[in-house]
């Protein structure tokens, strides 16, 4: 099979995913269904708390980090859906991401906060990362799967996703100490 075969059986294949993805969000996840509206909850929310929470002053740098822990979050979410590994069962809308309300709100705003918090001194931000990562995986994520909104699948455990969401916040707290460093070191 030549690469542009290849190419146009991976074009059919896609409609055809997309196609069910509509079919399946109009029966099981649209607003007629009680998921569509918990969905909806855990991106609104998170973002309403932020708003009345956020430290106007930091405001750039706390949401640099956000920003970082959503993007990381999104693409290793979309990974593992494409690898076989979780299935995010009803989602807002089918042409975006299927974890948004998650990796897009409710994950990186959780550690926007922490990270806000552990701008004072004496906080430790491993410490406390490792807090709320442990509260996501062990206490959201079961209660996530325990509505039918996820499914973890080929050997992937809330033990998976609790030490990918401690990594994801120790590259984005790198990172946005790097890009502090590196920004204030040019002025």
């Amino acid at each position: 099979m030549s690469g542009k075969q290849y190419w146009d059986e991976i074009n059919r294949a896609s409609e055809k995913v997309t196609s069910l993805m509509h079919s399946y969000w109009h029966k099981y996840s649209d607003w007629g269904n009680w998921q569509f509206w918990v969905i909806l909850l855990f991106l609104l929310a998170p973002l309403i708390v932020l708003l009345m929470k956020l430290d106007r002053i930091r405001t750039f740098e706390i949401l640099f980090f956000g920003y970082t822990v959503h993007m990381l979050w999104t693409y290793t979410d979309l990974s593992l859906i494409r690898q076989g590994f979780l299935d995010h069962n009803n989602f807002l809308l089918p042409f975006l991401p299927q974890g948004l309300a998650i990796t897009a709100s409710l994950i990186p705003i959780s550690l926007m906060l922490v990270y806000q918090y552990c701008l004072k001194p004496d906080k430790n931000f491993f410490v406390w990362a490792a807090g709320i990562s442990a509260i996501l995986a062990f206490g959201f994520a079961p209660m996530e799967k325990g509505m039918g909104l996820i499914s973890l699948k080929n050997g992937f455990t809330i033990v998976h996703l609790f030490f990918i969401d401690l990594i994801i916040s120790i590259v984005a707290y790198g990172l946005t100490k790097f890009f502090i460093k590196f920004y204030t070191a040019r002025q």
